[in-house]
């Protein structure tokens, strides 16, 4: 049976590579979504008719749900033709005066478990599949007042590009991809309310449709990172040429 896991699949972005997903990979069985709100995930089965939508509710931060995914998937089996590391979580404060179980939760999260599910699922893998890991534009640059984000999303950003290279010769594509702030859970959970952060309140924002549909299509297309926009893709080249002192000055949350 061919099926894709999505991680971080209750809500926003989650639920738009689902939908795209459906849509650009007509021969998936089965879509498997991760996430720790059961209710949140049964709840998309009527949005998709017709498709099969297995709820995997796990928190992916706890040992023993990662002993969880492993089991069901040395048990069924199953193809995975898709893995879209979603999960991942934000804060916006000053390093010194936060809350450290958010900090390491942030690590836990953006980094342990997306390495973890990502070596789960690769022994089940064919030539052809694809995984897409959620990086951020805050990968490009170290990003003060988001120390610890920016720093796990640059992990996310040299771990796809190397486990692309490595996974060449069995035809499995690595995307890293780069959203801007959208108008998702994400920034009022990372405390980047309108109003919280000078920086957040001028960038332009993205359509999470869009942004999930574009960056599929572009992995698909065998493409090793995706940003979308001319702001931020002119960011991602400036980054690469810049001072980090300079960039440190213009991020600044």
């Amino acid at each position: 049976m061919k099926i894709a896991v999505i991680t971080g699949a209750s809500s926003g972005l989650g639920v738009e590579f689902l939908r795209a997903a459906v849509e650009l990979c007509p021969d998936i069985e089965s879509f498997w979504l991760i996430a720790r709100r059961k209710a949140r995930l049964e709840a998309l089965a009527p949005h998709f008719p017709g498709k099969t939508l297995r709820a995997v509710p796990l928190d992916l931060t706890d040992p023993a749900a990662l002993q969880n995914l492993q089991a069901l998937l040395d048990a069924e089996k199953p193809a995975v033709s898709l893995l879209i590391n979603n999960a991942g979580f934000g804060r916006l404060c000053d390093f010194a005066e936060s809350d450290p179980d958010d900090q390491t939760g942030m690590v836990d999260l953006n980094c342990r478990a997306l390495t973890a599910v990502t070596r789960l699922c690769l022994p089940h893998m064919p030539a052809g599949s694809l995984i897409v890991n959620v990086s951020s534009i805050a990968s490009f640059a170290p990003t003060p007042r988001m120390t610890v984000y920016c720093s796990t999303k640059a992990y996310v950003q040299s771990f796809s590009r190397a486990l692309r290279e490595e996974l060449r010769p069995r035809r499995i594509n690595v995307l890293a991809v780069c959203p801007g702030p959208m108008d998702t859970e994400f920034l009022p959970v990372a405390g980047c309310d309108a109003g919280k952060s000078r920086t957040f309140d001028m960038l332009p924002h993205q359509n999470p449709t869009r942004m999930a549909r574009l960056a599929l299509e572009a992995g698909l297309r065998g493409r090793s990172v995706y940003t979308m926009g001319a702001f931020y893709k002119l960011y991602r080249v400036l980054a690469h040429v810049l001072p980090k002192a300079l960039l440190m000055k213009i991020t600044r949350c």
